[in-house]
């Protein structure tokens, strides 16, 4: 089992730029696999980003591509997302989650909320115009 803290959201105009970060702890963290989502008020939770277990491998949603960067630190048990040019549409809580399924199920799946066992409390970042 594993416990997921997020921070590093906050307030911050379009244009700008936030790291995010999603400390774990308790189970081996290199382990399992990594994920980001958001959810907005009214809508559906949203795909992100996505790191494997050693971090070879990554997964983005087309509107964050070029945009957001996922990376991990094994050694720390730390989960990064930088996300630069914001808009006030990435106005989200945002989600880590952390899954213990290996890189070739993740190919197919790695979108899915479902297919991640454990997540974070969620930490806000709202972006003004």
């Amino acid at each position: 089992q594993v416990q997921l803290v997020e921070s590093g959201g906050g307030l911050v105009q379009a244009g700008g730029s936030l790291r995010l970060s999603c400390a774990a702890s308790g189970d081996a963290f290199s382990s399992y696999a990594m994920g980001w989502f958001r959810q907005a008020p009214g809508k559906e939770r949203e795909f992100i980003a996505h790191i494997s277990r050693s971090g070879s491998v990554t997964y983005y949603a087309d509107s964050v591509k070029g945009r957001f960067t996922i990376s991990r630190d094994n050694a720390k048990n730390t989960v990064y997302l930088q996300m630069n040019s914001l808009s006030p549409e990435d106005t989200a809580v945002y989600y880590c989650a952390a899954g213990r399924r290996g890189p070739t199920y993740y190919r197919r799946t790695y979108y899915r909320a479902g297919e991640y066992d454990y997540w974070g409390q969620g930490t806000q970042v709202t972006v003004s115009s």
